[in-house]
């Protein structure tokens, strides 16, 4: 029987690490070309999720799907079902800033959002979502040594896809790119007690019109797996 809703893996069927890409596809293109004796853990809903090692480390990746409330569901039960200290998000994100272009990596320090979440959390005051220092630390050493270029600073996320007309006002103060979970997953870290990280590749620029394709969305985005891969966690 499954522990919660959403994930049927064993109470130690995750590792205390766990890498989250939107796409399930993403999931299973990480697992089977890095991780050796690797397992499927969940299929519920197609929310592919695997563990296996990568050079000796013990490692999981889990799908979280598109968007805010996707990602906390699984975030939150990752945390607190399976004892998950430490959830490294590598999706996609779109342009908004002239300091960044497709396939370059953006590291979100912080999140923005264009929703309330303070009021949705009950706090007085206004909560910014950042990242764990020891993990964007870890990340940042990782990319130097592997000689791998990023871009560090602010992301916004926000639930808009198609009706976004603002990029323009974030990019004013100094917001790199736009994508849709990393405030959840920082929230959600916060309220845990745990650790979070978003790393995201570039696939798109709405201001240029530039874009990748689905196929190379789901397998070539390499780079930003090796970091977290490779990362000291």
């Amino acid at each position: 029987m499954a522990l919660t809703p959403h994930l049927e893996a064993q109470k130690d069927g995750y590792a205390k690490t766990v890498l989250m890409p939107g796409d399930p596809l993403r999931a299973k293109y990480i697992a089977e070309t890095y991780l050796t004796d690797c397992a499927m853990v969940n299929g519920i809903r197609g929310a592919l999720g695997y563990t296996g090692y990568y050079r000796g480390k013990r490692i999981s990746v889990q799908a979280s799907g598109m968007g805010r409330p996707s990602i906390a569901i699984y975030a939150y039960e990752l945390y607190n079902i399976f004892d998950v200290d430490n959830i490294i998000r590598i999706g996609t994100a779109g342009a908004i800033h002239g300091k960044v272009n497709v396939r370059d990596i953006v590291i979100a320090m912080g999140a923005c959002a264009d929703v309330d979440l303070t009021g949705q959390m009950g706090l007085r005051g206004t909560f910014a979502p950042i990242a764990s220092f020891g993990l964007l630390q870890s990340a940042v050493a990782t990319a130097k040594r592997l000689n791998i270029p990023c871009s560090v600073g602010n992301m916004l996320t926000s639930d808009m896809f198609y009706e976004d007309n603002h990029s323009e006002k974030w990019a004013e103060v100094g917001v790199l790119a736009e994508e849709m979970e990393a405030a959840a997953l920082y929230v959600g870290a916060a309220q845990a007690g745990k650790n979070a990280l978003c790393i995201c590749t570039i696939s798109d620029n709405a201001a240029t019109g530039e874009h990748c394709t689905p196929e190379e969305r789901q397998t070539s985005f390499t780079s930003m797996m090796r970091i977290a891969l490779e990362m000291d966690c």
